[in-house]
């Protein structure tokens, strides 16, 4: 029976970047993984194809665009075949990366179905054969997948999820997306700028429902400038299929019946936890609905059994939230000093058109917690990066506490955001004030600099607007 430190079942972006650096760190660790390939969910059939998607969609979009910039371009047309070969072919290549960099840290990588087998055992399923492992702690990293509606049937080549949506063959000339959170907003995004006629369905009375409410408000007013329909508290009743696609019957918000028909439906309601036949059934961990129950060290109620990821309750599903929880787990192993896990501190980015990035509490959130709220709002029409790039629409809100100035919350949307939040990031894990902040002397011009005078808003002095 092979001996471990650890072993990790999964290795997506949570359980790779554990494996990597728990074998920096000196424990001896075997990654256990299903499929024939390393990576997860995030690396082959969510984040990274999806982006490479989005960034195909935004040079598309530049072209389209030409003649604003002084170009004179004709006849440019989008193939597709092209690239989808380009996505593989960058998912093939970190894919590698990851196992390039499993054999420089020591970390051993094992194929088949992993379960716990008991205190201190995982047990490895493959082609019938089982193989047993010994360790002194385990870590369940399994992921999640897509979540459908009752009744609703994926059937993968009309009703798609983001996993068949992504092989497609053509560009479908309609489509509409049920649920309006990252997912559904980034695909509608895409196929919008690649010439479909596209439709959000979204129960919520707001589209990307964790998002400050103004961020929601700008985003809606966006995509209805793009010719995206979006319809809100839409509860969809069935989904069927027919000869030229499929029809989507619904209640609006008046709680009419209304039908939609498109070539293809993509259902992006959220995702479910993977732990069925994982064995954590039968440990002292507290599991509910298919979530696991951790400290903020991702420790489970079993001892030496750690959970990261999208299984954990309470946590985002974020492949680089599940990155961190893995270093923290990882680092309470192994004794070090580590920080715990805080969402309030963790970003969340979208890649639509335009794009999000946020961190931290919302304008509402900072309301119902109890904090006297200063709120200050910067648009990029007062910047002169995105006026370069031809980006003027969205702007940078800052929520912050009115008493000693403490930045709660920054939600952003437009050119560049889920990089510039990066900022707002460190400035919440810094527990930075608005004065802080409005030292900082941000590079000019750069959309960057717009935080700046998004701080300096929230007392009224911001400088460009």
């Amino acid at each position: 029976m092979a001996k471990y430190d650890l072993v990790i079942i999964g290795s997506g972006p949570g359980g790779y970047v554990a494996g990597i650096r728990a074998g920096q760190w000196g424990l001896k660790t075997a990654v256990v993984e299903k499929d024939p390939f390393l990576g997860g969910t995030c690396l082959h059939v969510g984040c990274i194809p999806t982006k490479v998607f989005l960034h195909h969609a935004d040079i598309y979009d530049n072209f389209l665009r030409a003649e604003e910039f002084g170009f004179e371009v004709t006849g440019v047309k989008v193939n597709w075949p092209a690239m989808l070969a380009r996505k593989d072919r960058i998912v093939k290549k970190h894919a590698g990366g990851i196992g390039a960099l499993f054999k420089k840290n020591k970390v051993d990588s094992i194929q088949g179905w992993g379960r716990i087998a008991g205190p201190g055992r995982v047990s490895v399923e493959k082609d019938g054969k089982i193989t047993e492992l010994e360790t002194t702690y385990i870590m369940l990293a399994t992921g999640s997948e897509a979540r459908s509606l009752p009744g609703v049937e994926i059937d993968g080549k009309t009703v798609l999820t983001n996993r068949e949506i992504l092989a497609m063959p053509a560009i479908p000339k309609s489509m509409i997306v049920v649920g309006c959170g990252a997912v559904g907003v980034e695909f509608a995004s895409i196929f919008k700028t690649f010439g479909s006629d596209v439709t959000l369905l979204e129960v919520m009375p707001k589209m990307v429902p964790l998002e400050d409410d103004d961020v929601s408000a700008e985003l809606q007013k966006a995509f209805k400038k793009r010719g995206i329909r979006v319809e809100l508290e839409a509860a969809v009743d069935s989904v069927k299929k027919n000869a030229d696609g499929a029809t989507v019957t619904y209640k609006d918000k008046g709680g009419k019946p209304q039908t939609l028909s498109a070539e293809k439906v993509l259902i992006a309601v959220g995702r479910r936890p993977m732990t069925e036949n994982t064995g954590i059934e039968k440990t002292k961990a507290k599991v509910e609905r298919g979530f696991v129950h951790t400290n903020a060290y991702l420790e489970t109620a079993e001892p030496r059994l750690y959970a990261i990821g999208d299984i954990v309750a309470g946590l985002p599903q974020l492949a680089h939230a599940a990155s961190m929880e893995g270093i923290i787990a990882v680092g309470r192993m192994a004794g070090k000093d580590v920080q715990p896990f805080d969402r309030k501190r963790c970003p969340n980015v979208t890649f639509c058109e335009p794009q999000i990035g946020s961190v931290g509490l919302t304008e509402k959130q900072a309301r119902e917690a109890g904090f006297e709220v200063k709120t200050g709002k910067f648009p990029f029409l007062g910047n002169s990066k995105a006026s370069i790039l031809g980006q003027h629409e969205g702007f940078i809100k800052v929520v912050s506490e009115a008493k000693y100035s403490e930045i709660l919350g920054v939600h952003a949307i437009g050119p560049l955001t889920t990089e510039i939040i990066s900022e707002a990031v460190t400035a919440l894990g810094l527990e930075a004030t608005l004065d802080d902040m409005a030292a900082t002397i941000h590079a000019h011009p750069t959309i960057w600099e717009a935080m700046g005078d998004a701080f300096n808003s929230v007392r009224g002095i911001s400088i460009n607007f």
